[in-house]
């Protein structure tokens, strides 16, 4: 790693009505370095990233780009001055193919028109430089989301960029896909590439970055060589607080006689479950394990009614209860917050009082529309109770950090006092503070009678909060196992081998 600062940020600002999102903070990138920018949701990293890429404009400071000052006034002439940035949500064209994903707004010519061959020719190339031997004329859509992330980093080295940001690019990928792409950014980095890294997974901070940069609250706490700070450490530093304190959680108290809130008895669908059985009883907490694909999300799906069941029985508080669909979930008292919280759960171009009301609207009907007054007055309860960052309840919900949508989302649910709770990993992709936080509101619904399934592929969460266990392979659940005495190893075991 060169010790040249290809940037440099100095004393950035950015203010916008009612908060102070930058105060004076200072970051630095080196030539051939991945620099982890680091921070709770609402730190300032999102901010400081598009005042670099021209979407926010700062109040104060100074960019440097090789030395030079620049002000980029947007994405696209950031991207001409060299620097480009990778998603946690692919942002490409799906029904594209990849070359012309790579390729798109400027596509080689011959003879007045595109030249298919030339493109197709320096799609493969770029792959392969990626170690993927892909058919590049295939659509976008028929690639893993790591294909379609590593299209994104090809489109990137292609247009010469200087600096590559990755903005939580592997809160969707799987423990091979997470390889091979910290494989690319090795690669990349040993080209003299400057690589800014945002991610909440601390495992793989240390495995890949060589300095990481710390924001609270919008400001600077530090810039650290990788070995500088332990885990506890950083996490110190990030949420102001110790481990210890953030996780004081109390597993949930089930009696052994309480009452079965939900059974599913020997339900499956017509694609992607065949028999599976899953009892719930009133105020415990189940926590669903297994690899992505192993039958987690469907299983979800299909007891909230998006994929509907086509045999077996579910019980509801005893009664026996057909769900053909999600409106009669909601009506069962069954509540859902989905794993893509961008696609299924949140509406980003309405508010936080509109977003929070949905399913309490839904379930009094149309024809029965609540009052302005009694949504912002639901919204504003849910707001204070969530500790929902926002100046008020009318701010567009897509605006807001993804731990504070995923409250938004918990919100919408908690207003419609459901009986039953599925999440569908909800805290993915945000930060620790607001991990526990989530948790903690988890738990504290258990407390109050609700039963929750909570699903994760993050094994220490599952077995801090759950009262049992079930584990998922190959769409069949293969064993259901105390949580309160295992361990990851247990559960890791039981995942590799299919025992029951």
């Amino acid at each position: 790693m060169s010790e040249k600062n290809i940037l440099e940020m100095q004393k950035i600002s950015i203010s916008f009505p009612g908060v102070k999102a930058l105060d004076k903070v200072n970051f630095s990138l080196r030539e051939g370095e991945i620099h982890s920018l680091l921070g709770e949701n609402g730190a300032g990293k999102s901010t400081l990233i598009k005042c670099l890429t021209g979407v926010n404009q700062k109040d104060e400071g100074k960019i440097l780009l090789d030395g030079n000052e620049i002000q980029p006034s947007g994405p696209h002439e950031a991207m001409e001055l060299g620097i480009s940035t990778v998603f946690q949500e692919v942002n490409l064209c799906p029904n594209l193919s990849v070359a012309e994903n790579i390729f798109v707004g400027r596509q080689p010519m011959k003879r007045g028109g595109i030249d298919w061959k030339e493109i197709n020719s320096r799609a493969y190339e770029l792959m392969s430089r990626f170690h993927l031997d892909i058919d590049v004329t295939r659509p976008l859509s028929y690639y893993s989301t790591a294909i379609q992330q590593m299209t994104s980093i090809a489109r990137a080295v292609d247009v010469k960029a200087k600096i590559l940001i990755l903005d939580e690019p592997t809160s969707s990928l799987d423990e091979n896909e997470v390889q091979l792409l910290f494989d690319v950014m090795r690669d990349l980095k040993a080209q003299g590439m400057g690589i800014i890294f945002i991610t909440h997974f601390l495992d793989q901070i240390y495995a890949v970055s060589d300095r990481m940069t710390i924001l609270r609250n919008g400001h600077l706490v530090g810039t650290f060589d990788i070995n500088e700070l332990t885990k506890f450490e950083l996490v110190t530093k990030m949420v102001g607080k110790d481990m210890d304190v953030i996780f004081n959680l109390q597993r949930a108290k089930v009696f052994k006689d309480a009452d079965y809130m939900l059974k599913a008895e020997h339900i499956g669908d017509i694609s992607h479950i065949n028999d599976i059985s899953i009892n719930l009883k009133k105020g415990e907490l189940i926590g669903f394990a297994g690899l992505l694909g192993s039958g987690r999300t469907e299983t979800a799906e299909m007891l909230f009614g998006a994929t509907r069941a086509v045999k077996g029985d579910i019980f509801i508080d005893g009664q026996k209860t057909q769900i053909r669909n999600p409106f009669d979930a909601i009506n069962a008292d069954i509540a859902f917050c989905p794993e893509d919280r961008k696609r299924d759960g949140i509406i980003g171009d309405l508010s936080i009082r509109e977003n929070i009301m949905l399913a309490v609207q839904s379930r009094k009907g149309f024809m029965k529309p609540m009052t302005k007054a009694e949504q912002t007055e639901l919204a504003d309860k849910y707001i204070k109770l969530l500790k929902i960052a926002t100046p008020d309840c009318e701010k567009k919900a897509g605006e807001l950090s993804g731990g504070n949508q995923q409250k938004v989302i918990l919100a919408r649910w908690m207003a419609d006092n459901p009986k039953v709770l599925i999440l569908d990993e909800p805290t993915r992709g945000i930060d620790i503070g607001a991990k526990a936080e989530i948790q903690r509101l988890m738990l504290e619904m258990c407390t109050e009678g609700v039963s929750v399934i909570f699903i994760s592929s993050e094994l220490d969460e599952i077995i801090r909060c759950s009262n049992r266990i079930v584990i998922m392979r190959d769409r069949e659940k293969v064993a259901e196992i105390d949580g309160e005495n295992c361990t990851q190893q247990d559960i890791l075991k039981i995942i590799a081998e299919g025992a029951a």
